[in-house]
């Protein structure tokens, strides 16, 4: 199992915060570390980077460590602006940027920043034409593309990634599985129950063996906060902390983790979770961070991803 570190920074942070963090993460063994792209959290604005800025700079001051974006809406760029940044992001780090393309959802903050947010039907169209696009950019198909939103011209348009990875995440059952068997080398959900973690993979296997693809190309992730402690009284003091920050009761929170399958309990029981994924076909596992960078301690890092490991 591969482990990356998600974090948001539009809940706050400055850049040498998100460095900080990034470093930490390498020093600690994770894979990769994945960042949102979002201009504000919900209603509110804070100290807000942005996402291909900045990861510019971590390819520079990083050696290891993938750099994923988890994900860019369709919505913030042109497909040739996104492929032209990822291109150049690909050179910058040697190979180690990961790209990860989405929808969009956020109403707020389209309106706040007078971005257009079409109907979800427009915009799963326009990301399969935008993946479809990049896939021309990139050399991964022929002739140019011409669609009903987009069109690029048949020329060879350099740099060209050698062997840049497209992530492609998600909630939905059908279409964006089936998106992701066409296009993606990776493709991303949150934690789910294994009931809708198989509706979808059957939906991958199956579209992609119909195109004449190998299924186990699309690497598939899950994306997790993680509720755990050492032994059962930290794990009950993490989340009585939790509980109480969502104004729920510890047992409720605890009901509504389990449903999910959102990691939680001891160390000991959290990796029992992350193999029963494993099992299920999950490759790589996300640990996500809900707070702003500063309040990460990249102390806690190193223990909490040797706890999960087993």
């Amino acid at each position: 199992m591969e482990f990356g570190l998600m974090v948001e920074p539009q809940i706050g942070g400055s850049y040498n915060d998100l460095l900080e963090i990034t470093l930490a993460a390498e020093r600690a063994g994770f894979t990769s570390i994945a960042r949102s792209d979002h201009y504000m959290a919900g209603e509110e604005s804070k100290p807000t980077t942005d996402a291909m800025t900045t990861i510019a700079g971590l390819a520079r001051e990083t050696e290891t460590i993938a750099l994923t974006v988890l994900v860019t809406p369709l919505t913030f760029r042109h497909p040739a602006v996104i492929a032209k940044t990822a291109a150049t992001l690909d050179e910058m780090s040697e190979g180690r940027f990961e790209l990860g393309v989405g929808t969009g959802w956020m109403e707020s903050e389209h309106e706040a920043f007078g971005i257009r947010l079409p109907e979800l039907r427009t915009r799963f169209s326009l990301l399969f034409e935008t993946l479809a696009y990049i896939h021309s950019v990139f050399g991964r198909s022929e002739g140019g593309y011409s669609g009903r939103h987009f069109e690029l011209q048949d020329i060879e348009v350099l740099p060209r990634p050698t062997n840049l990875p497209i992530i492609i995440g998600g909630t939905g059952m059908k279409k964006t599985p089936s998106i992701a068997a066409r296009f993606a080398d990776e493709y991303n959900m949150f934690a789910c129950d294994a009931e809708a973690l198989a509706a979808r993979l059957n939906v991958v296997r199956e579209t992609a063996t119909d195109l004449d693809r190998d299924p186990a190309e699309v690497k598939v992730s899950i994306t997790s906060s993680a509720f755990v402690g050492a032994d059962e009284a930290e794990y009950r003091e993490v989340l009585g902390a939790a509980a109480a920050s969502r104004e729920k009761e510890p047992a409720e929170f605890e009901a509504a983790l389990e449903s999910r399958r959102i990691l939680h309990g001891t160390y000991e029981q959290a990796a029992e979770q992350i193999a029963q994924y494993g099992k299920e076909g999950v490759a790589r596992i996300y640990i996500q961070h809900f707070s702003s960078l500063a309040d990460i301690d990249s102390g806690d890092l190193e223990r909490q991803l040797k706890g999960l490991q087993g």
